[in-house]
């Protein structure tokens, strides 16, 4: 089962770009997701909190860096602008917008895995939370132990991955196909027995869960108060 390092918005009009970055990406453990144009991606980032964005300048309708400028000040998520403009204009005006690095087409795909590793490293936050403690439940990922009414359930790497995602995200709604691709399962089934069982190490009432909800239509949501 992957952990991976990362999920990346690929955002470019060419199938074969978009293709070959979500192949080179996923073999170097990255995880994937693809839009065609900015509309596309409006929606993905909409539903989706990404930990970096390849952006292509260079797309029908609306532009890269029309984008870039209209959700900057939205989402505060690592962006390259990955495209086959490389005159200082156009690389100026994109950093002056504020995208994190500039790589022109054609590129070679380890460079840019460097330089999305360089950017995740510089940006990665210090402040990640991984022990959370509410009412008389205490989640803590150092250690992989739920303490509730003075019990300890021991949390495996999938509960692991799936809670780090969410105590960093408290309020935000997460479908099953997003968990399902966080941990590697392609079965929607699959995720809800899992969160079944997490509910019965954190929940005082499983049956009747107060944080780990299920958003009818949208997802899961971990709310904590």
């Amino acid at each position: 089962m992957n952990n991976f390092e990362a999920h990346i918005l690929v955002v470019d009009d060419d199938d074969g770009i978009r293709d070959l970055v979500k192949k080179y990406l996923n073999e170097n453990n990255f995880l994937v997701t693809t839009a065609k144009n900015a509309e596309d991606a409006s929606e993905k980032i909409n539903v989706i909190k990404f930990d970096l964005i390849i952006l292509d300048i260079m797309m029908p309708g609306q532009t890269g860096l029309q984008f870039l400028s209209e959700n900057r000040k939205k989402i505060n998520t690592p962006i390259i602008l990955l495209t086959a403009k490389g005159e200082p204009k156009e690389r100026i005006e994109g950093l002056e917008i504020g995208a994190d690095d500039y790589l022109p087409k054609p590129f070679e795909p380890k460079e840019l895995t460097l330089r999305i590793r360089n950017i995740l490293n510089k940006t990665k936050k210090h402040d990640i939370k991984r022990v959370i403690e509410f009412d008389n439940i205490k989640i803590d990922l150092n250690k992989l132990i739920i303490h509730k009414n003075k019990e300890n359930f021991k949390i495996n790497n999938t509960e692991k991955i799936i809670l780090e995602k969410m105590i960093n995200s408290p309020g935000e709604s997460f479908s099953r196909n997003y968990i399902g691709n966080l941990i590697d399962v392609d079965k929607e089934r699959s995720v809800d027995v899992i969160i079944t069982r997490l509910r019965k190490k954190i929940e005082l009432d499983p049956k009747n869960p107060k944080y780990l909800q299920t958003i009818r239509g949208t997802g899961y949501v971990l709310w904590i108060e």
